[in-house]
């Protein structure tokens, strides 16, 4: 039984509730997005983005998500910049961590709810700084670099559990680690297991009425409704779905079974976001309730912008469709989040949720946010070279 408020989009996607006060519509009146940034002035931008958070904090942290997400986006930039000293700076966040994230060695004490204790090796945010250790070791090839990495990953799926992803956020923070590990080793049940895992996460996070996900099964409506009685689906927390099925995708084989299943989740998400995309090209913290915490984002607007440019990028997303999109987000991006010192603005402070009255500002950044930055850059980079 569909609702009252349902709608057909272009393209084929069937009818989601929709804030209708807010024109939440793909294609619908929304301004022109101007043209395409020279390949110098991407590489302009990255370098002042993360100089600035660089030089702004000497000391890289440990290896929780937080920061992890930062390191993800840090190596994008070393990627497309050669800058020796963001790769450099995340081998110094690595050596502080001893190339682990949380630290315990009795298995039997292992877990993978909620906790920042050295027990919790199972949980994800513990385990996205092996992206980032990945990476460095192809670059290297120095064993090490990832033998926590595999010895963490390869004991999880020796369990009979599949419900390690029980939030949107872990899809992100796991996911690519084990497409990274697969191209590495061979190891076809890094992929089956992923398709497993991933399959637990959609049974209890994912609204086929919409194609977006709820934030973890607490938010799932109608248990949980926006402030206006909608269905709430929190922007960062599609953000990190969307930008990882993107890098799932981008090391997945392109003749693997899984493979499918992915992208029919990934393209049915971005035509639902463009959906929900504000005229200044940002998305709000509740998707389809912009009145519920209106105003500025970057986070989640960052994650997304990523996510279509990768699309166009790999001929995934139809470019006449969605560059209008990418291009309306990365305006938003370095016209009002970026600030004139490099900093980062307008990033949603760490939480699940978009909370109403929550204060989010110029002078509201965060390292997770700007690791999103800098993947969006990155992207748009190979876009425009």
């Amino acid at each position: 039984m569909k609702s009252g408020n349902e709608r057909m989009f272009p393209g084929g996607i069937a009818a989601f509730s929709l804030v209708m006060m807010s024109g939440c519509a793909f294609g619908q009146g929304r301004p022109e997005a101007k043209s395409l940034p020279t390949p110098a002035e991407v590489r302009t931008i990255i370098s002042r983005v993360n100089d600035h958070w660089q030089e702004e904090h000497k000391d890289p942290g440990r290896a929780f998500w937080d920061n992890a997400a930062y390191h993800t986006g840090n190596m994008a930039a070393f990627e497309i910049t050669g800058k020796q000293d963001y790769l450099k700076y995340s081998k110094r966040w690595a050596d502080r961590n001893d190339w682990m994230g949380a630290k315990g060695t009795d298995r039997s004490r292992w877990q993978y709810h909620y906790g920042e204790t050295d027990d919790h090796v199972l949980f994800g945010d513990w385990q996205i700084c092996f992206q980032t250790y990945i990476d460095i070791y192809n670059i290297e090839k120095k064993a090490r670099y990832i033998k926590r990495a595999r010895e963490v990953m390869e004991y999880e799926m020796s369990t009979d559990k599949n419900d390690y992803w029980w939030w949107a956020d872990g899809l992100y923070m796991v996911m690519p680690v084990m497409t990274k590990l697969y191209k590495i080793t061979g190891n076809e049940q890094y992929l089956d297991k992923l398709a497993e895992y991933f399959a637990y996460s959609k049974s209890i996070m994912y609204d086929e009425e919409t194609g977006l996900f709820f934030r973890d099964g607490k938010y799932v409506y109608p248990g949980h409704k926006s402030a206006n009685g909608l269905k709430d689906f929190w922007a960062r927390g599609d953000g990190w779905v969307f930008a990882g099925l993107a890098k799932v995708l981008a090391d997945m084989p392109k003749d693997n079974p899984h493979r499918d299943e992915f992208l029919k989740v990934y393209t049915r998400m971005a035509e639902s976001l463009a959906a929900c995309q504000q005229e200044g090209g940002y998305w709000t913290r509740s998707l389809l309730d912009p009145e519920h915490a209106p105003g500025y984002e970057t986070s989640g607007t960052a994650f997304f912008t990523f996510g279509y440019l990768w699309g166009i990028n790999n001929g995934y997303l139809d470019r006449e469709t969605y560059l209008p999109v990418a291009l309306r987000g990365w305006e938003y991006l370095t016209a009002v989040a970026l600030q004139e010192d490099g900093r980062v603005g307008y990033v949603q402070p760490i939480g699940e949720r978009a909370i109403p009255g929550q204060v989010v500002d110029k002078n509201s950044t965060a390292n997770f946010g700007v690791g999103a930055f800098l993947l969006a850059a990155s992207e748009m980079h190979r876009l425009v070279d």
